[in-house]
Order: structure tokens, then sequence, then C-alpha cells
């Protein structure tokens, strides 16, 4: 559970962060939503150090599946575009795929 939700805050940090920098390049939006930004990213990348994994390649490869879930849901409801079937159907997908990452028994 402890490390669904700091794959959670990590996915909202690190999209934020990235939206902030399509925002200022993309939407026309001022230099100083960079700032905001950064923090949020560097947040994100700290918060990825508290996952539980004996290795960080692990970590990151199963917080992708989290990743793409929660561009989804912000897709839905930051920039108002509903995501359709295939969204769904691979956002699953790649869940299963983290799942499998996080929880696969190892010897």
């Amino acid at each position: 559970m402890r490390t669904a939700l700091i794959y959670i805050g990590a996915a909202i940090t690190e999209i934020g962060g990235c939206f902030a920098v399509w925002g200022w390049l993309r939407l026309g939006r001022p230099a100083w939503w960079l700032l905001p930004g950064l923090l949020s990213l560097t947040a994100f990348a700290s918060l990825l150090t508290l996952a539980d994994s004996d290795a960080a390649g692990r970590a990151y490869a199963a917080y992708g599946g989290i990743y793409i879930a929660a561009s989804l849901a912000w897709l839905w409801t930051i920039e108002g575009a509903r995501p359709d079937n295939w969204d769904i159907t691979g956002a699953g997908v790649c869940l299963i795929g983290a799942a499998l990452i996080l929880w696969g028994p190892r010897g």
C-alpha cells in the first residue's frame, strides 16, 4: 500500500511538472510556470527513491504503469478529454504489468 501511495504521489508530481513545461512551451503560459514545474519534478524524483524495491530500474519500470494510468486521469480531469476504450484497455494492461513487476515472486 505504501508503494502504491508513493507511486501515485510521484505520478501527480511528475505530470504536474511536465505540464508546467508544456504550458510554457505549448500554451503560452509565463516563464514563471517553470519554477513550480521544476519543484514538482524534484519532488517526483525524490518520491521514487522511497519505493520498496531492491533496484532503481525495477522501481522505475513498475512506476511506468502507474504513470500511464495517471496520465489518462490527468487527460480527463485537467484537460477535459475523456479517455476512449483503447486508452482504458492500454492502461489496464500497463497496471497488470506494473503489478507483475512489483509483486511477482522472486527467488
